[in-house]
């Protein structure tokens, strides 16, 4: 892992380039990041879901601001009243693809940066059973041409990364990513591994990371559900 703040050099570029997995902790070193991730933890604070669905937003803003670092740029002139200015602009606009329901308020602060962006949606959710043990159904995708694109996929919590795995395989199938990026406000080392098995090519963006996952499937210390926070609590199919 390495610290976001400290900067993206050359070394690491190349790395997220040639496919090899790397975890950026938004969280690692101080930064506004930490206090919102703070809030969205704090069960006194929870209770306002504007504020909960506001800070999830503002990590995915600074989150595609990070990842529009390591995009490909071009030179171009730009004609100005006076003149021409030359500026690097991004090569093209990403594909931004959220987990319903949870995902939306993350994707939201993406798509603010990301403006012109192509967008993505999956439903994907854990099927539980009476045994206590649950399954990830994913029953819709709507999704843009992926071919040779910038894939940036969003889920607020990445636990055991069993539904984030499921959609970028059925992503695939519908075209193969120049490269794919994970954002999640929390995610665990468990999952991350998961990931990293299933996944090799993928790097994840995270507002911070914790090492405990429940028998069940949630991270501890986690933040809870982070779609019932946003959005209010769901009958359990």
């Amino acid at each position: 892992d390495f610290c976001l703040s400290r900067g993206l050099g050359d070394v690491y570029k190349r790395q997220i380039l040639n496919f090899q997995l790397m975890i950026v902790n938004l969280s690692e070193k101080h930064s506004l990041v930490s206090n919102w991730v703070a809030e969205l933890r704090d069960v006194n604070i929870q209770n306002d879901r504007m504020r909960f669905r506001r800070n999830l937003e503002r990590i995915g803003e600074v989150a595609a601001y990070e990842i529009s670092k390591v995009l490909p740029f071009e030179e171009k002139e730009i004609q100005t009243p006076l003149g021409i200015a030359e500026h690097k602009m991004m090569k093209e606009q990403p594909v931004l693809a959220t987990i319903l329901r949870a995902g939306l308020p993350l994707h939201q602060g993406l798509l603010n940066y990301f403006d012109k962006a192509d967008n993505a949606f999956i439903s994907a959710y854990r099927k539980h059973h009476k045994d206590g043990s649950f399954e990830i159904s994913l029953e819709y995708i709507s999704c843009p041409e992926l071919e040779n694109r910038v894939l940036i996929i969003s889920d607020p919590m990445l636990a055991t990364g069993a539904s984030l795995v499921k959609t970028i395989q059925y992503l695939k199938d519908e075209g193969s990513p120049s490269s794919i990026h994970i954002v999640a406000a929390i995610a665990c080392t468990v999952g991350i591994e998961y990931v990293k098995r299933e996944a090799p090519s993928v790097t994840i963006w995270c507002g911070d990371i914790d090492d405990e996952l429940t028998a069940k499937g949630y991270i501890v210390p986690g933040l809870g559900d982070a779609g019932d926070l946003a959005f209010g609590t769901k009958v359990q199919m």
